[in-house]
C-alpha cells in the first residue's frame, strides 16, 4: 500500500473545519462542539471517533504468501480499498487487509484515504461530507498510475459510499479509471434509518453519539448539516422519504435519483461497472435495517414495521439509478457471513476475493 505525493497534496487539512455561527450553535450545539474539537484538539477527537460505539475499525489480518501466476493465468486487476467510519488507511488493520488482499490475488492494492494522516483521515470520515469525500477519493484514484487501466474495489462499512459515489460520478469520465468489480462489505449504500449502537437500552453513549443523535429527524435535512456531517448524508429516515426537505437536501436522495436532482448519467455510470457483490452481516446492529446492505428497505407505508424485498423498492421498480438494469444483466451477487458489523473472518474475505477478483 502506498500513497502518492500528488494525491496526498489534495487531501483536506484539519484546520479547514467549519466554525459555527451563533445561529448554527443554537441549532446543533453537539455537532458544533465536535467541530470545535476538530480544530482545537484533533488527536483527541480522532481517538474518540475511533472508539465510539458506531465506529467500524478493521482488525489486523495475516498476510498470505503472494499469489504466483501459473502458465496461462491472467493477472488480476489492482485493488482499491476504502475504510469504515472511525478507521483510517493509516491504521494497522486497514494496512494489513489491503496488503492481504493484494497478496491473495497477486495484484497491486491500495487503501485511499481522505486525509493525509491518521488523525485527518479519521476525522474526515465524519466531518467531510459524503460528496466532498467522494471527490477527494476520486483524485486519489486518478493520481495513482497503477490504477490507470481500471481496478476492482471493496469497502468496509461507510467506505462503500466512497466507491459507490465514485462509480456514479466518475466512471467513464476522462482521466478517471473505471471500477470493474465492486464488493460492498456491510455497506451503507442504501442509507440507515437509525444509529442503533448509539442508543443501547435507551441511553445515548458519549459525545460522538450525542452529536449523531442530535441530527436524527428533521435536523438532518438542511443545507448546514448536510454540508458538514458524512453520517447525515446517508441518514434515510423511512418515514420522511417523500418529504420536501429530504428530496431537496439529502445527498443520498440525489444519489438514488429520488430527490430533486435527477441525473440520468448516474444510471449510465452505474452500468459501466461489470459486477457487484453485496455482503451482509447477519447479526449487524450498526446498520439499520441491516438488510439494506443488500438493498432492501423499509416500506414508506409502514416505515418502522415492514421490510421490502430489494426488488420491491421504489429504486428497483423504477430503476432510479440502475439497480434493476444491472440485475437484468446478471451483475449482482449476494454473500453473507454470520456476525456483527464487518466482523468477517480472514478465510471469508479471502474466499470472496478468490471468487470475484481473480
Amino acid at each position: 500500500m502506498k500513497f502518492s505525493l500528488a494525491a496526498l497534496a489534495l487531501l483536506p487539512l484539519a484546520s479547514a473545519y467549519h466554525t459555527c455561527s451563533d445561529e448554527e450553535r443554537n441549532m446543533v450545539p453537539k455537532i458544533c462542539d465536535i467541530l470545535d474539537q476538530a480544530n482545537d484538539a484533533p488527536e483527541k477527537l480522532a481517538d474518540a471517533l475511533m472508539n465510539s460505539p458506531i465506529s467500524a475499525v478493521a482488525k489486523e489480518m495475516e498476510i498470505p504468501a503472494a499469489r504466483v501466476l501459473k502458465e496461462g493465468e491472467s493477472k488480476a486487476l489492482p485493488i482499491v480499498v476504502a475504510h469504515g467510519m472511525g478507521d483510517s488507511c493509516f491504521n494497522s488493520g486497514m494496512k494489513s487487509i489491503t496488503k492481504a488482499a493484494g497478496a491473495k490475488v497477486g495484484a497491486y492494492s491500495t487503501c485511499i484515504p481522505t486525509g493525509d494522516s491518521r488523525i485527518k483521515d479519521t476525522i474526515n470520515g465524519f466531518l467531510l461530507n459524503m460528496d466532498a469525500s467522494v471527490d477527494v477519493f476520486a483524485e486519489g484514484v486518478k493520481n495513482d498510475p497503477e490504477l490507470a487501466d481500471g481496478f476492482n474495489a471493496f469497502g468496509l462499512s461507510q467506505g462503500n459510499n466512497l466507491i459507490r459515489g465514485y462509480i456514479q460520478k466518475y466512471n467513464g469520465v476522462e482521466g478517471y479509471p473505471t471500477a470493474n468489480t465492486f464488493m460492498s462489505i456491510c455497506g451503507i449504500n442504501a442509507g440507515v434509518g437509525a444509529f442503533p449502537n448509539c442508543n443501547p437500552e435507551g441511553k445515548v453513549i458519549g459525545g460522538i453519539c450525542e452529536g449523531i443523535t442530535e441530527i436524527l429527524g428533521d435536523l438532518a435535512y438542511n443545507s448546514f448539516v448536510q454540508n458538514i456531517l458524512f453520517q447525515a448524508n446517508y441518514f434515510r429516515d423511512p418515514s420522511k422519504t417523500d418529504s420536501d426537505k429530504y428530496k431537496k437536501y439529502s445527498q443520498l436522495a440525489q444519489w438514488e435519483n429520488e430527490g430533486d436532482d435527477v441525473d440520468a448519467s448516474r444510471n449510465e455510470k452505474f452500468a459501466m461497472t461489470s459486477q457487484y457483490v453485496w455482503v451482509l452481516g447477519t447479526e449487524d446492529t450498526v446498520v439499520w435495517p441491516r438488510e439494506g446492505e443488500q438493498w432492501r428497505a423499509m416500506d414508506p407505508e409502514d416505515p418502522f414495521g415492514t421490510l421490502l424485498q430489494w426488488n420491491e423498492t421504489k429504486w428497483y421498480k423504477e430503476d432510479t439509478f440502475g439497480l434493476a438494469t444491472a440485475d437484468a444483466a446478471n451483475k449482482h451477487n449476494f454473500e453473507s457471513f454470520d456476525g456483527q458489523h464487518i466482523q468477517f473472518t480472514q478465510d471469508e474475505l479471502m474466499g470472496w476475493l478468490e471468487k470475484y477478483f481473480m
